[in-house]
């Protein structure tokens, strides 16, 4: 699994995702995703386009992320993930806590206080 981080001048985090979520995936990542997301306090964008599978390891790192951001007053949406990606958010209820927006600005929308 791959991970690339980029700060926008108006201070939003896209963090771009690629590869297989599955334990390895979720491993090779962990670390870097939570430090990019928990030392921002402010808006994060998860792009999961190239997101190819996404195992429950990889919601767990999703959803700890979003707790530990939402607590230092942040918020984190999900963008544009694959419609089999999508299916494993929706059925395991991460649509409901996390934002999963099919576009950027509806996904700023959701971040930006």
């Amino acid at each position: 699994m791959e991970i690339e981080q980029e700060k926008l001048p108006d201070g939003v985090t896209i963090i771009r995702l690629a590869g297989r979520m599955d334990s390895q995936g979720a491993s090779d990542i962990d670390l870097k995703f939570t430090a990019y997301t928990v030392r921002d306090r402010g808006a994060v964008i998860v792009d999961m386009s190239a997101v190819s599978f996404l195992a429950s390891i990889g919601i767990r790192t999703l959803i700890l992320s979003a707790k530990a951001l939402h607590v230092r007053g942040g918020k984190i949406a999900l963008l544009n993930p694959d419609s089999d990606v999508r299916k494993v958010l929706e059925m395991a209820g991460v649509d409901s806590l996390i934002p999963v927006c099919d576009s950027m600005e509806s996904a700023r929308s959701a971040v930006v206080v």
